[in-house]
């Protein structure tokens, strides 16, 4: 299974203009690297794919590529609001030598359940890049249903979904659902830090984190405590972060990682305008936090 264990995100540093700062993705990607997540997910959210040309996106990709040097495998964001955009893309990562896309179903008119299948069955073929299916309903306003990831995980190329991890009272029922109409084989993954450590313990496969993309040696922490069976241990190292959750909830986490790489002298950036960076109080209690949870 490709996608597997931790997936970090990280950001993608780049000036007013859009324009990729490769050094500080190269030094953010080695920090992966070196940590040993599972897979580094390139231009998520959290990297602003949305916000970045496709010439952009490339330099990017290429040059994280190069850093990994085949290391680690790369999940890179392929969504676009046009679905010939979205092939371009996705034919393009394939080039680069990316291991997988992840695709999102962005929009502006609402989508019904049958584009968006169409959608992602013509990016498949057209690219023939491996998929992960992103249910981002918070960006994208579109639900994915089982029964549209049951049809989607019968398409050969879509290999994966990233789901917003739910409540821990729900998330059993939630994976139970899914494994009911995926094949063998399918990942099944959670995005949401606060609440995927549970849907790891419950048997997720995958956890896509936002706080590994900066913090990997934390989350790794968490995701081996499970793998060991130690339960108590992974909750114990998640509940050690619920003051890094709670700014996560109530800022955006986008706006906490930004903040959060800035004042540790990581990487120099601001989140693309017109997402503003957090100034005064807010970016008070971030570093406030960091402090007391010795993130380095």
């Amino acid at each position: 299974m490709l996608l597997r264990g931790l997936s970090a995100f990280p950001i993608t540093p780049a000036d007013a203009e859009g324009r990729v700062d490769l050094a500080a993705l190269r030094r953010l990607v080695a920090r992966l690297n070196a940590a040993k997540v599972d897979s580094i997910g390139l231009l998520g959210s959290t990297g602003t794919y949305a916000y970045l040309s496709r010439s952009e996106r490339r330099r990017a990709l290429d040059a994280a590529l190069e850093e990994v040097a085949g290391q680690a495998p790369i999940l890179v964001g392929v969504g676009a609001l046009r679905t010939d955009e979205a092939v371009r893309l996705a034919q393009d990562a394939k080039a680069a030598g990316a291991a997988a896309g992840l695709l999102a179903p962005v929009s502006y008119t609402p989508l019904t359940e049958d584009e968006v299948f169409e959608h992602f069955a013509t990016v498949a073929r057209e690219s023939g890049l491996p998929l992960c299916i992103y249910d981002n309903p918070g960006t994208t306003h579109f639900r994915f249903s089982p029964a549209l990831i049951g049809r989607l995980s019968r398409l050969p190329e879509i290999i994966a979904v990233k789901s917003p991890a739910p409540e821990p009272h729900a998330v059993a029922a939630h994976l139970a659902d899914l494994r009911s109409v995926v094949p063998d084989g399918f990942s099944l993954g959670y995005s949401g830090d606060w609440n995927s450590v549970e849907a790891l313990i419950a048997g997720g496969d995958a956890w896509y984190s936002v706080v590994a993309g900066l913090f990997p040696r934390t989350a790794m922490a968490i995701v081996q405590a499970v793998q060991n069976g130690d339960a108590a241990e992974a909750r114990r190292l998640n509940e050690r972060l619920d003051p890094l959750w709670s700014l996560f909830k109530e800022l955006s986490s986008l706006r906490v990682i930004y903040a959060s790489a800035d004042l540790l002298g990581i990487c120099r950036a601001a989140p693309p305008r017109p997402i503003l960076p957090l100034t005064g109080a807010a970016r008070q209690r971030v570093a406030n936090a960091l402090t007391a949870l010795d993130l380095t």
